[in-house]
């Protein structure tokens, strides 16, 4: 059932840029600006419609010639850690988890640094300098909250941005110690994130975008009751995995017939 809006957003389309995930691919994007008091009805509404938070900004694929992205979540309550898993939680006992206010910090970014050099030093983020970073961190309209990770000599090994919605838990962010990849920190962080999101009585953690086909997103399949946005619905992960990635461009509904579909919040009309 679609909400009566008053003043409702606007959603624009980003012209086509190389895709960060496949090779030989373009994407674009489809995405609106979060604005005052309707942002946080906004985020949460929009998140269960395939949406990501970026600062100010909320957007999902919108590709004319593939469909590979796909927002992924867990459903908390029907989530069992592999063996695997449960020995990375095992492995990480000893980390301290402190939950604050999205405040950025030289220790964030000096750890932000290591691992995009480490990790991602050719991707989007490879310039940002710590300006940049503090406004990733701290430009928000909405409950965002940022958990820090340290081990027993108090030194910051991993940090989680996330937004707090009426169903669930969004990472937005997440980064670690590059150099204790035997530790597993980026799995542990969805794990940690399982059980704050249980221990709230939400159902859901909303992982980012699951890419079929990248390597780099490969590991967001190997956790149990994973669900994908996809075909404007969320379907079991393992239905979507052995479909084409490529689609007819004619199959794509244009951008206009798109926003007609995305169900939004109702809101007030604005006051002179």
């Amino acid at each position: 059932m679609r909400h009566s809006v008053t003043n409702p957003p606007q959603f624009y389309v980003t012209a086509p840029h190389p895709c960060p995930y496949l090779d030989n691919r373009r994407e674009r994007k489809l995405f609106t600006a979060l604005q005052g008091k309707p942002s946080t009805k906004l985020n949460n509404i929009l998140s269960k419609q395939g949406f990501r938070r970026s600062q100010n900004v909320l957007y999902r694929p919108s590709c004319v010639h593939c469909a590979a992205c796909m927002s992924a979540r867990i459903r908390v309550d029907d989530f069992a850690p592999s063996k695997s898993q449960r020995r990375v939680l095992r492995q990480n006992l000893q980390l301290s988890r402190e939950i604050g206010a999205p405040w950025a910090t030289e220790a964030q970014f000096s750890l932000f640094r290591k691992y995009l050099d480490d990790r991602h030093n050719d991707g989007g983020m490879a310039d940002m300098d710590i300006f940049e970073f503090a406004a990733m961190i701290e430009e928000t309209t909405v409950n965002t909250q940022i958990i820090t990770y340290k081990d027993t000599q108090d030194n910051l090994v991993c940090v989680c941005l996330i937004d707090v919605l009426d169903d669930g838990l969004s990472m937005v962010y997440s980064f670690f110690d590059p150099d204790m990849a035997r530790s597993s920190l980026g799995t542990f962080m969805i794990l940690d994130n399982v059980e704050i999101a249980r221990s709230k009585g939400l159902q859901y953690v909303y992982m980012g975008y699951w890419v079929r086909g990248s390597k780099k997103m490969d590991y967001k399949s190997h956790f149990s009751a994973v669900e994908v946005f996809s075909r404007n619905q969320w379907r079991p992960i393992e239905t979507e995995q052995n479909r084409k990635n490529k689609v007819h461009p004619l199959a794509v509904d244009p951008i206009s017939e798109q926003i007609a579909q995305i169900e939004l919040p109702d809101t007030k009309p604005m006051r002179k």
